[in-house]
């Protein structure tokens, strides 16, 4: 299949499959992701296993998911990044399958693992395609799929999942769930292009780890992703659970309420991402918009979840669907401002240190909201301590993030240095 360039990418059909199959892909990741904290309230039962475990249990996935990012963004801008895709998604369905089969603790503390070294491959991939096929003025939209699917994926696992689990159980539906995502990846093959932004001479255009580590705004949007995730991975691992034990919600109530939250963000993911586009088409910078969605985004979810703490129950439900949509803001945008910053011959590498220092919410949020509900038995110091790090993200993306533009690696410096003539390098007009 011939390779397609930047400018071209995104205006094809074949661009717009790509990116359907995409928005796919994060949908069933996350389902994959969120299917045990819609199992966990008969899980905990028939396992007998106490919160702590449990929590461990929900945070084992991002321990290797989290560790694994630096590798699988040199991977992706290494290798051919439609190959290094698939095979993750080969192993994280092939993950959930036999979660539904296996017995104790141990066994499935382990398969959680392996999980998260399959989805490893997923951030730095969507970063890989977009960076590389993808417009500053289609990123929006292109990354509000990707989050549209990331929030669909547990609105539908918990609506649909919290039904499918009361009815027959937890283990088939991790078995069938995870057997029919496999046909997923025969589209993928006959649909992906290649990407020409890979290999040892387009690493070498790019940055060392250590240069990106340099920059102030490497470490904002970093650390604006850690309080992101720490926000999506408290609801994501324990609102089901929250739900039915402290506000005694029924199963079916449950994945009605738990739906509707992320439900509400996906919509809200796809709103804010064709709004953010048509803002920086109208001429707007991409600095001005896109961290105006993302720290707006932060500040009321802050403000959402913070009154979930002592809301009665009518309010409650309210204030969980504005949580959701209040995070569409976010996800809509919060990526694309990396692939901009670090270009198509940086974003794998970038995302994967991002998503790596980003993640360690997922194994921080859980097992700390597990720890304090044994010790307080109930979950008003969770949804309080989300609150505070959700305003923490706001302030990164306000004061440490720079201006969103790509930045210009050493590298690509000398690769210009070397296409000027002998005769026009002098002392006194250095190289731009």
């Amino acid at each position: 299949m011939s390779e397609i360039s930047i400018h071209d990418a995104p205006g094809t059909n074949g661009m717009n499959r790509v990116l359907f199959l995409l928005g796919l892909s994060v949908f069933i990741n996350y389902i994959d992701r969120a299917n045990l904290s819609v199992a966990a309230p008969l899980l905990k039962g028939e396992l007998h296993l106490s919160a702590s475990q449990l929590g461990i249990l929900l945070s084992a996935f991002f321990w290797t998911y989290a560790c694994m990012q630096m590798l699988a963004g040199w991977l992706v801008d290494r290798f051919e990044v439609k190959w290094i895709f698939a095979i993750g998604f080969f192993v994280w369905s092939a993950a959930t399958a036999v979660t539904g089969m296996v017995h104790g603790f141990i066994m499935l503390l382990a398969i959680r693992v392996v999980l998260g070294i399959g989805e490893s491959v997923a951030y730095p991939s969507y970063a890989k395609i977009f960076a590389s096929h993808f417009v500053e003025r289609q990123r929006g939209v292109a990354n509000s799929v990707v989050g549209a699917g990331q929030a669909l994926g547990p609105a539908l696992g918990i609506l649909f999942g919290g039904a499918l689990v009361a009815r027959f159980g937890w283990r088939p539906f991790f078995i069938v769930l995870g057997l029919a995502s496999l046909f997923w990846l025969a589209p993928w093959f006959r649909w992906m292009p290649r990407t020409s932004t890979h290999g040892l001479m387009h690493m070498k255009q790019g940055p060392r780890l250590l240069e990106i580590v340099k920059l102030r705004s490497s470490w904002g949007t970093w650390i604006g992703l850690f309080c992101a995730n720490y926000f999506l991975y408290f609801l994501l691992t324990w609102l089901p659970f929250y739900l039915v034990s402290e506000r005694h919600f029924s199963m079916d109530s449950m994945a009605r309420i738990g739906g509707g939250t992320f439900l509400m963000a996906a919509l809200s993911c796809l709103i804010c991402g064709r709004l953010s586009d048509r803002w920086i088409s109208a001429g707007a910078t991409a600095t001005r918009v896109r961290k105006t969605f993302v720290m707006v985004g932060m500040v009321s979810a802050g403000f959402c979840v913070a009154g979930c703490a002592l809301a009665p129950q009518g309010v409650l439900v309210g204030l969980l669907l504005l949580a959701g949509a209040s995070f569409g803001l976010v996800s809509s945008n919060l990526n694309a401002i990396t692939q901009t910053l670090a270009g198509p011959h940086a974003a794998g590498r970038w995302m994967g240190a991002q998503n790596f220092v980003g993640n360690l919410a997922g194994a921080v949020a859980p097992a700390l909201t597990g720890f304090l509900v044994d010790r307080t038995g109930q979950f008003y110091w969770p949804f309080l301590i989300t609150a505070a790090v959700a305003w923490v993200g706001a302030l990164q993306w306000i004061f440490v993030v720079g201006r969103v533009e790509p930045v210009v690696w050493k590298g690509q410096l000398n690769r210009t240095a070397h296409e000027i003539p002998a005769s026009l390098r002098t002392p006194s007009a250095p190289i731009p």
